[in-house]
């Protein structure tokens, strides 16, 4: 018969302990952790008071990664105004590129239908949802008599 060292047991009982752990603690907390964000970053739209815009846009662009479907819109539009659909982000990732000046790829809109409305600053706001989580960022409508360019 052969004599089991207690080395050999002490060994076994850690790798036992340690496999038991990882069964039962499963994943870590933060890999339930949201990792995408939108980073509309504060956007000015100069809008001509008298004429109103008939289809303009803004960026919503969503970095990180996500698995589920992001619907990107915007809210809170002067009277008279509409946004006329979302846009859906298919499950993906979209990451800076450290390469090209730390840019970031555009992969939503925001469409607008803009009303004329009186001179003055109006903030809309672009929000992205993943369905669980939403985020937003505000859009500055500036309302002028005349717009640059």
């Amino acid at each position: 018969m052969k004599k089991t060292s207690p080395r050999g047991i002490g060994l076994s009982l850690g790798l036992f302990s340690a496999l038991a752990l990882t069964l039962v603690s499963g994943a870590p907390a933060s890999a339930s952790a949201p990792t995408w964000t939108l980073e509309a970053d504060q956007q000015r739209i100069c809008v001509d008071a008298q004429s109103g815009w008939s289809l303009t846009y803004a960026f919503s662009p969503v970095a990180g990664s996500w698995s589920s479907p992001i619907t990107t819109g915007v809210r809170d539009l002067p009277p008279g105004s509409s946004s006329p659909y979302n846009e859906t982000i298919a499950p993906g990732s979209n990451f800076r590129d450290t390469d090209d000046r730390n840019a970031l790829t555009v992969n939503s809109f925001v469409w607008m239908e803009l009303a004329p409305a009186p001179v003055g600053d109006y903030t809309a706001e672009i929000w992205a949802t993943d369905g669980k989580r939403t985020e937003t960022d505000p859009l500055l409508l500036a309302y002028r008599d005349r717009c640059p360019g």
